[in-house]
């Protein structure tokens, strides 16, 4: 899951680029603000007006493939972007990137990661300073459990920018999900025995954190505190909680959101502490005030932490309902389904 929704997130980082500067395609502007509210069906009819008005036929087979994403239909997304591409004038241009990337996702979604690889092969052949399509190619080998290719692309990703330490932690996570954390911490590793003058405390504190370092991770994360917001909160506070100290960890997230009011995620990993302690009510309103949030960017693990909070309580009626709905909403998420059948023997 977590690799899909990373591969996600840096094609949907793209989604709006590609229609500035267009004139006279409303119903193309009109479809890809459809899209950004997750109103899937209303873009597909626009982008069907837009072919009826002879709009820019690149830019509405783009936006129709993005919203068949969002509905998960990535067969008829793949060939919306096939069409999109078909369109070329033959000159590569910064769209034909983006399409390409999208396209990959599609493959992907569908399981053919072959295609993916292929796709991400034609860009890199293109574009050989291309970080983002080895990062990428190099997630799916890992999931192919070919590390060797996979770590060919991910030295290559980190020597195109060595201070994105952000990528170089998304690395790690792929790596320890697919079984090869240690692997995966040899690149953490190495970006600290070459020096840490360039990093923030922050940073430092994350890579500590994911190298099991947890006292300096806390050191760290103590002085990152009011330098990197709330993300330094999440992680300071998950620290004391591997330590085994929740209490203080809870301490650590409600000073913030007092401080600081309302945040979808601290709200979220505070619920998660207290169902590490047996508190679900508690967990469950933390939830529920996260859900309650406009634009939160985490709707789905939030309602399905709602639905575990229910749950734990013993209240599998109110579990099984929202479960109901939540696959209505997402339906791709294999682990739910399995879920849902167990609900549905209570």
């Amino acid at each position: 899951m977590k690799k899909i929704q990373v591969m996600m997130a840096l094609a949907l980082v793209l989604m709006l680029t590609g229609c500035k500067g267009q004139n006279k395609n409303d119903n193309i502007s009109a479809g890809m603000e459809a899209v950004a509210a997750l109103d899937y069906d209303s873009a597909l009819a626009s982008f069907e007006a837009a072919k009826e008005a002879g709009e820019n036929e690149r830019l509405l087979y783009r936006g129709e493939g993005i919203a068949y994403m969002g509905k998960t239909m990535y067969g008829e997304a793949a060939e919306a972007f096939e069409k999109a591409l078909s369109l070329s004038d033959g000159r590569v241009n910064d769209m034909d990137y983006d399409i390409n990337y999208y396209l990959a996702v599609a493959y992907y979604k569908q399981g053919d990661i072959g295609k993916a690889i292929n796709v991400y092969d034609a860009i890199t052949a293109l574009k050989s300073e291309e970080k983002d399509a080895y990062y990428l190619r190099g997630v799916l080998y890992a999931e192919q459990g070919n590390l060797d290719k996979a770590k060919e692309d991910f030295d290559k990703a980190i020597s195109l920018d060595k201070k994105d330490y952000d990528r170089l932690i998304d690395i790690y996570n792929v790596l320890a999900s697919g079984g090869y954390r240690e692997a995966g911490q040899e690149y953490l590793q190495s970006a600290m025995d070459a020096g840490t003058k360039d990093m923030t405390n922050f940073e430092k504190g994350r890579i500590c954190y994911y190298l099991q370092d947890y006292e300096n991770a806390r050191t760290y994360l103590e002085k990152a505190r009011g330098e990197s917001g709330y993300e330094a909160i999440l992680f300071l506070g998950k620290t004391y909680e591997t330590l085994g100290d929740n209490n203080y960890a809870i301490s650590v997230y409600n000073s913030f959101l007092e401080g600081d009011g309302p945040n979808a995620e601290v709200l979220n990993q505070l619920g998660l502490c207290k169902m590490e302690t047996g508190d679900y009510e508690g967990a469950l309103a933390n939830f529920q005030s996260a859900i309650n949030i406009e634009d939160n960017g985490m709707m789905q693990t939030l309602k399905m932490n709602e639905i575990v909070a229910y749950e734990r309580l013993g209240d599998y009626k109110n579990a099984a309902s929202l479960m109901e709905s939540y696959l209505k909403s997402y339906p791709d998420d294999e682990e739910a389904k399995r879920e849902s059948v167990f609900l549905q023997t209570r």
